[in-house]
């Protein structure tokens, strides 16, 4: 007996192991102009016709089920483009299949512009993703795009906080307590920060990502708090200087 459910204990702590090796994955391979996605920038421009070809590998042991291949650029956790393409197919267990179709990208010049982050994925008929590849795409589209007025937008509000915060401190009109002074000079150390990493992202320099955004987001937002910490005190009476004595001749 003893033997038995030592031999039963050591098939249930071998069935997880079994079972995961038996599922596999699904992995996603896509090229545009027969050049494969994630090597090098995916160069996308609106006047030009792209082919896009995807390999869908199947390592599982149940078919997939493709509907959809979307492709796709966020930044800053916003969505700015997404196409979606109707590519019907099915791919059997422990299979591949491929699937090339055009992509005519007419509208992309009013929707972004720069360097962002390009998500490639197919999607089953639950709108769900079953595999995605990502890259950085080189965007050729307008400063006037919807990405260029966001940062356009972003600019001008940063500069108000800016004005606001440093046009209250002229007049001493900023609060008393410390840590409140430094809050009103936060907002404008955020927006100082989404300018440079949006700048960066249009002058084609550096694609927007989490380890891009946060330490220019956050050193900006520091800079400005320990700013608005320092600043004097709006009751605080400056010390009388030379020009302001005058002397009355006996």
């Amino acid at each position: 007996m003893a033997g038995a459910g030592l031999l039963l204990w050591c098939g249930i702590m071998l069935l997880p192991s079994a079972a995961s090796a038996q599922d596999g994955s699904v992995i996603l391979e896509a090229d545009v102009d027969g050049r494969p996605v994630g090597v090098g920038n995916l160069v996308l421009d609106p006047s030009q016709t792209a082919k896009i070809s995807v390999t869908v590998r199947n390592n599982t042991n149940t078919p997939q089920r493709v509907k959809t291949v979307r492709i796709s650029g966020t930044a800053l956790a916003l969505t700015f483009f997404a196409y979606d393409t109707t590519v019907p197919f099915d791919v059997p267990a422990k299979s591949s299949e491929t699937r090339s179709f055009p992509l005519e990208p007419t509208d992309l010049g009013s929707q972004a512009i720069g360097l962002l982050p390009v998500t490639v994925e197919v999607i089953d008929v639950q709108r769900e993703s079953i595999a995605s590849v990502e890259t950085t795409g080189d965007v050729r589209g307008s400063l006037w795009s919807v990405y260029g007025a966001f940062g356009l937008g972003v600019l001008v509000l940063t500069a108000l906080s800016w004005a606001g915060a440093l046009i209250a401190l002229a007049r001493r009109r900023l609060p008393a307590n410390r840590w409140q002074r430094a809050m009103r000079f936060l907002p404008a150390g955020i927006g100082t920060g989404l300018i440079a990493v949006i700048s960066l992202s249009v002058l084609r320099l550096v694609a927007p990502s989490p380890t891009a955004e946060i330490p220019f987001i956050i050193g900006a937002a520091a800079a400005a708090f320990v700013l608005g910490y320092v600043t004097p005190h709006p009751g605080e009476q400056r010390p009388p200087s030379e020009m302001d004595t005058v002397r009355i001749q006996r």
